[in-house]
């Protein structure tokens, strides 16, 4: 399980919506990517936001083969911003999900630098937390509380839920 960071500075999570469609355009029309590199977004308030099927593959721009990872993105530049506390609940909220859905270990959780990869991804304010733990900790006390309370929402309900984001009020 590898987590990843846009390394753009965000601090408007109403801008969410419109960042993950920047992410998709420049990874289907520039990169030339099946769709955004990335299974799961996080934002600034730790919503979560499905993209890619866990399924697929991943892709990146480094020299590392994603292929068997379950990648987790958090919106940010984490060599120049603070992580939230909701970002980093969102982020072990992920990949505790993606660890009892594929039957995933925690210790496999790693920064997209420590895969390795020449790159400063995650960050690191982000890194940090895998250095020293704190996030294997988080994800496994969610996995130790039962079923991740994780639910998928599609549709009309998304489109709402979305709104709220856009709106500021979620």
């Amino acid at each position: 399980m590898t987590l990843h960071h846009s390394a753009v500075v965000f601090d408007d999570n109403r801008q969410m919506a419109v960042r993950l469609r920047e992410h998709q355009r420049n990874h289907q029309d520039v990169q030339g990517w099946i769709d955004i590199a990335y299974h799961v977004a996080v934002d600034r308030e730790g919503n979560l936001f499905e993209l890619r099927p866990a399924d697929l593959a991943g892709d990146t721009a480094t020299n590392y083969d994603p292929t068997g990872h379950f990648l987790v993105l958090v919106e940010g530049n984490f060599e120049e911003q603070p992580v939230t506390e909701a970002q980093l609940q969102g982020a072990a909220l992920a990949f505790a999900w993606g660890a009892q859905r594929y039957g995933l270990s925690t210790k496999t959780i790693l920064g997209h630098q420590d895969v390795p990869a020449a790159t400063a991804c995650p960050g690191a304010a982000l890194e940090a937390y895998i250095t020293n733990g704190r996030l294997k900790e988080r994800v496994d006390s969610i996995l130790a509380q039962g079923p991740v309370p994780v639910q998928k929402i599609c549709g009309p309900e998304a489109a709402t839920i979305v709104a709220g984001v856009e709106a500021g009020i979620r």
